[in-house]
């Protein structure tokens, strides 16, 4: 199958992770495995996980990798690393890579219905299995839908799309990437219809809902540090406001140290930071990137070491 997918960042990823060549590591994300390659070119010995959710990814990988003996591929969302850690005996990582969000190749498939710009079912689900998104939309309350709009998708128009969605349902399900779109496209004041796509956050909003996507990187990001070894690291790329925010704070916490009030001459809490920033700052894409693949335009990159 070809599944394609340009990796972003691919340079500051490898070299954030600083691959040790009898290492073991696991892309939690692994989609068409543009990272995996690069990660397993620089393994001696060393053994490379590659998860991911969809079964398209999967197969992929499976044919990308096949024969290569430094590489485990295993069906399975990356908020279940621990299970999947669990049966391959393996204790500790010397390094974890995620690729949050929606892949190439998903946006691409038009049956997918990851995108506005096509028409087809809307479905949105990374693991094609579950609740599709026109599931949502049809059975979901108008609260709940102006919950995920404005939550997930920071809509500030989430109460006209979501009376909108409401008005057209009573007359006839919604099922269709394009009929969903000129909804939101009408519920938006006609003249903010331009500056965007109207429907680019309301897409975003429906498709971490259908994909649970911030629960799971909540987890995903607790599980991947708890199986990092002392000196391991854990890389993490987001494409949207919300995962880089919920990256860096939880990053944040594991390199606090010391929290007794700054009055007080000798510390008495005794904590110390389980974690330093390998970045200070996140990595972003450069401009010759951004020319070959404007997709890496929001992309950032952040990494932690585990210190004890």
């Amino acid at each position: 199958m070809k599944f394609s997918h340009r990796p972003v960042l691919l340079d500051e990823t490898i070299a954030s992770l600083d691959i040790r060549p009898d290492g073991t590591y696991l892309d939690g994300t692994a989609g068409g495995g543009g990272h995996s390659a690069e990660i397993l070119k620089r393994l001696d010995g060393g053994i490379l996980i590659c998860t991911d959710k969809d079964p398209d990814a999967i197969e992929a990988l499976n044919e990308r990798f096949s024969g290569n003996r430094n590489v485990r591929i295993v069906r399975s969302d990356f908020s279940d690393m621990d299970k999947v850690l669990s049966q391959l005996g393996i204790d500790e990582l010397d390094g974890v890579l995620l690729d949050i969000g929606v892949s190439s190749h998903q946006l691409d498939t038009t049956s997918r219905g990851f995108s506005y710009h096509y028409d087809a079912p809307l479905d949105m689900r990374m693991s094609q299995s579950g609740k599709t998104c026109a599931d949502l939309l049809n059975e979901l309350s108008y609260q709940e839908l102006v919950r995920i709009l404005f939550t997930y998708g920071e809509e500030k128009y989430a109460r006209n799309i979501a009376r909108a969605i409401e008005k057209e349902r009573a007359v006839q399900p919604i099922t269709s990437t394009l009929q969903l779109a000129e909804i939101v496209k009408a519920a938006y004041p006609p003249a903010k219809r331009h500056d965007k796509h109207p429907a680019r956050k309301t897409f975003q909003a429906l498709r971490i809902a259908v994909n649970g996507e911030l629960d799971k990187l909540s987890n995903g990001l607790d599980k991947a540090f708890a199986a990092l070894k002392k000196g391991g690291r854990l890389s993490v790329i987001t494409f949207h406001s919300l995962e880089d925010r919920m990256v860096k704070q939880r990053m944040a916490s594991w390199c606090q140290g010391c929290t007794c009030p700054k009055d007080f001459p000798v510390c008495v809490c005794g904590r110390t930071p389980d974690a330093r920033l390998v970045l200070k700052k996140p990595a972003e894409a450069c401009e010759k990137e951004l020319e070959e693949n404007p997709r890496s335009r929001s992309a950032k990159l952040r990494c932690c070491e585990k210190i004890k």
